[in-house]
């Protein structure tokens, strides 16, 4: 996320590392390439002139501070500029004591419409709502169904009506709310691939008629300013209270997130990171702006953590690691934890330093991947071997890489590298909250010096990638060489030359 829009600023504030002091001819040749960052990002033109302004007249009449360099002053000015840009944002929804809540969603066709009333249902469900989704889309096929699938997977009901019109489908469903109890209500209306008086005309009906009391437009973040343009033509017809930018994870410009405020006026209510239900967050600005200059977002780190890690299993992890204890079995759970928190990309864009740190910096290792193997790796062992491995000698190995499919020398790089991750998580386990945060800020920062020692790291071993075809293959091989090792094994055991046939 954000990945080009924060290697541009990182280029533009390292010039400022040269300079001892700030002055008016070195912020604006610094500051030339923040402009650059923001309009290939795709912020919109009247945003970036405005911007600019403020944060070069905030930055010439700074007064330098001895013990802070002048980088940090400028990114201190270009964060709180980002900010303010973008909020203040209340993302808390009010709901109605006399009634049910009913939620407008709007927005153009493949904005991720349908799966955001999924997403916002379930994030209401973690807020103790009941909520009811309406199927009011019937302009694209299947939406209905779709619906319908979504809450099958929520256990939450699918209001829709065959044969009505989407006003009325909207207007009966306030009625349903209140018969079965339910004291949300989330409209799923129809989009259109551009806006056209069609689709005004029904919006504005269905608000008429359903009167929600939330009226909030879906827009796609990696359409850039078109989502901007979108949104003012919706504001005009429907007064919207938000905006939910959705996709933001796939996202490397961030132009929609940061111009949309200002050009409509409309905040950003929420934003969707990933396909999965749970993937809609309340819109931070603060912690958006710290991923976005690499600062990263330890807050959202800890939330992630705390929401994917069960408490009793994490209490009896930290028992475990305070005793010295720490085996694969440990490290597999953990792993199984982190896939639940995001992709690794992600959560690296969390750590300060690590945020820093390009796909292709660390040679291209897909760290999603490695952690797969890893898994089937530790999958393909004995519970013996994961409680100890030090046992595991070349014959195990060969069994462990041919039950996973990868090369033995792997296997051998994993264990060597979980040997030298148990001793850090030993100590780390006897550390401070604050202590691990600053041990962890320090190796991040030590990696974004240092992008290639990471290669290493992030590798399960040496050997070289296999595509899926190789490694079966390579698999159906080893398991053969195993087959024929053991046969020539018991025909030893029984006394009969290993050339001979076995029984």
């Amino acid at each position: 996320m954000f990945d080009d829009f924060q290697k541009r600023l990182g280029d533009a504030i390292k010039r400022f590392r040269k300079s001892g002091v700030l002055t008016e001819a070195n912020i604006n040749e610094g500051l030339r390439e923040v402009r650059t960052a923001l309009l290939e990002a795709d912020v919109h033109i009247d945003v970036v002139r405005e911007f600019m302004t403020r944060v070069t007249q905030k930055a010439v009449g700074e007064s330098l501070i001895k013990s802070i360099r002048p980088e940090q002053q400028i990114v201190k000015i270009v964060h709180d500029e980002l900010v303010e840009l973008m909020g203040p944002v209340d993302p808390s929804i009010r709901f109605d004591k006399n009634g049910p809540t009913v939620i407008m969603l709007c927005g153009l066709q493949g904005s991720g419409k349908t799966t955001t009333c999924g997403k916002l249902a379930k994030l209401l469900q973690s807020q103790g709502r009941k909520p009811m989704l309406v199927a009011a889309d019937l302009q694209r096929p299947a939406a209905v169904e779709q619906l319908k699938v979504i809450g099958r997977q929520l256990e939450v009901p699918v209001y829709n009506q065959e044969g009505a019109t989407p006003v009325a489908v909207c207007q009966q469903s306030v009625a349903e709310a209140n018969r079965t109890g339910r004291d949300t209500i989330i409209l799923d209306t129809a989009g259109r691939l551009h806006v056209d008086d069609e689709l005004m005309n029904e919006l504005a009906q269905i608000e008429k008629k359903a009167k929600p009391h939330q009226v909030f437009f879906v827009c796609d973040a990696m359409t850039g300013q078109d989502a901007v343009a979108s949104a003012s033509a919706f504001n005009k017809v429907l007064e919207l209270d938000g905006v939910i930018l959705t996709k933001l994870d796939g996202d490397a410009r961030g132009g929609a997130a940061l111009s949309v405020r200002k050009v409509t006026g409309v905040p950003v209510k929420f934003i969707g990171k990933g396909e999965k239900l749970d993937r809609l967050e309340p819109f931070e600005p603060q912690r958006l702006v710290g991923q976005m200059l690499g600062m990263g977002d330890v807050v959202g780190l800890v939330e992630a953590a705390q929401s994917a890690m069960d408490a009793e299993e994490a209490q009896r992890q930290q028992e475990r690691l305070a005793r010295g204890k720490f085996d694969l079995d440990d490290f597999r759970k953990q792993l199984v934890n982190m896939k639940k928190m995001g992709s690794m990309r992600e959560l690296m864009g969390k750590i300060p330093g690590f945020s820093q740190i390009s796909t292709e910096a660390l040679g291209g290792v897909d760290a999603d991947r490695e952690m797969k193997l890893i898994e089937g790796m530790i999958d393909s062992m004995t519970p013996a071997e994961r409680s100890d491995p030090s046992m595991i000698d070349l014959s195990r190995r060969r069994r462990i890489a041919a039950g996973a499919g990868v090369d033995p020398s792997d296997v051998s790089g994993m264990v060597k590298q979980f040997d030298a991750m148990a001793t850090i998580a030993r100590q780390m386990a006897q550390m401070s909250m604050m202590d691990r945060l600053r041990a962890l800020t320090g190796l991040g920062k030590a990696a974004a010096m240092n992008p290639q020692a990471m290669i290493s790291a992030g590798k399960v071993g040496t050997g070289k990638r296999l595509s899926p075809k190789e490694r079966e293959k390579l698999r159906k091989q080893r398991e053969k060489e195993e087959r024929k090792r053991r046969r020539e094994m018991r025909d030893r055991e029984n006394g009969r030359d290993g050339d001979q046939p076995s029984a």
